[in-house]
């Protein structure tokens, strides 16, 4: 059975990488992915041989992944963070259907939700939501359902994808509707190149976050109604009484 790894490779850095990821990628005879997550791994598998396509190409790029694997090779397919969070192992299972000689196994990361919480402190300690901004697949109708209902059952939320060069004002519009059941003094935070060069964060209001500037790199939180400040980090209560 030709063998292909979808792997999460974390936020960036190799430190945030799981053993077994690294070691998957260190057994794979060819490694596919998208330009920017294969530059990140060539940085210390830099022996390795890479195929890859840019963005919006994950189609033709899952179909190169089968086509090595019909070599008789063993190929891993890379993503960011986690495979099954905004990756590609949903895509790689359904067009696995049409490949019967090749068997699909996910291999899990870190995604930004948890490393960017790592990095403010808890803000994910209780029940919580993910929602990417990215109108590209899901449209903006149903993402502003998402964030009304998300804001309506008080769940923390995390955010990805909050704006691009096409989407500047996504992130301001994204807090102009949550602004319209949820108080702006509510604890939010920012971080930007999570677990690479130049990570930076930032605890604020949601008042002040509807002015930051934001990119396809940065991971936004919103606090649900229990969430504090924190010497300088935020914390959800899980709810302990001490």
């Amino acid at each position: 059975m030709n063998r292909i790894y979808v792997v999460g490779i974390g936020p960036g850095s190799q430190a945030q990488m799981t053993v077994e990821a690294r070691k998957v990628l260190e057994s794979c005879d060819i490694i596919v992915g998208y330009t920017v997550y294969v530059e990140l791994v060539k940085g210390f598998l830099p022996e390795k041989e890479y195929l890859t396509t840019s963005m919006r190409q994950e189609v033709d790029r899952c179909r190169m992944a089968f086509g090595e694997a019909q070599k008789g090779r063993t190929v891993a397919m890379i993503c960011s963070g986690d495979a099954g969070v905004y990756g590609m192992s949903g895509l790689m299972l359904e067009l696995g259907m049409e490949y019967p000689d090749c068997e699909v196994t996910v291999i899990s990361g870190v995604t930004a939700a948890l490393a960017g919480a790592a990095v403010l402190g808890a803000p994910l300690m209780h029940d919580f939501a993910v929602i990417s901004l990215s109108d590209l697949l899901t449209p903006w109708a149903k993402i502003e359902k998402r964030l009304r209902l998300a804001a309506e059952a008080d769940f923390a939320i995390c955010i990805y994808n909050p704006a691009s060069k096409k989407r500047a004002d996504y992130l301001q519009r994204a807090c102009d509707i949550l602004l319209e059941q949820v108080e702006e003094s509510r604890v939010c935070g920012l971080v930007t190149a999570i677990g690479r060069d130049g990570e930076q964060k930032e605890v604020l209001t949601l008042k002040a976050l509807r002015e930051r500037p934001a990119d396809m790199f940065t991971t936004v939180f919103i606090g649900n109604s229990q969430t504090r400040e924190i010497d300088g980090q935020m914390v959800t209560p899980r709810g302990y009484r001490f």
